[in-house]
């Protein structure tokens, strides 16, 4: 399993949305992620740090706009902080090694699956299918990831 560290060549290298969703807490568009309609298997992993964060089991259509999954891989890999910002409180999720801004925590997903929606950025995020995983170092998570 790698190691899951901050590495500023990583974030010197990120595409300026990268960089922007990451570490300055920004929101990409929505519907404009390139992640938001992947329906392959694998898992999504900080772009920062590549820490899995989300498998593609969990990922559902909310119709947010963003990729929304109803929970995290590793929950010790996402740390949640209080968001006051723009006038509301909402629930601020980040990577816990990258220390990536990753998006928002909600509580109206699938009742069915536990009612959270994670609302996440693709630019935080770099997916790994199914097929990459064990080279990558992530084959640990291949039993969460389910036949598409």
């Amino acid at each position: 399993m790698p190691k899951f560290e901050k590495h500023p060549d990583v974030v010197a290298n990120l595409t300026p949305e990268q960089f922007w969703v990451t570490q300055e807490n920004g929101t990409e568009r929505p519907g404009s992620g390139k992640l938001l309609n992947n329906k392959a298997p694998g898992i999504y992993v900080d772009v920062v740090s590549g820490e899995p964060l989300f498998a593609s089991a969990d990922k559902y259509e909310s119709g947010c706009g963003w990729p929304s999954f109803t929970k995290p891989i590793e929950p010790a890999h996402i740390a949640e902080l209080r968001d006051a910002s723009l006038g509301m409180v909402r629930t601020e999720v980040r990577s816990t090694h990258g220390d990536s801004h990753l998006g928002h925590v909600f509580n109206d997903g699938p009742p069915d699956r536990g009612g959270l929606r994670y609302c996440i950025n693709s630019a935080s995020l770099r997916f790994i299918h199914r097929d990459d995983m064990t080279a990558e170092g992530y084959g640990d998570y291949l039993n969460q990831v389910e036949d598409i």
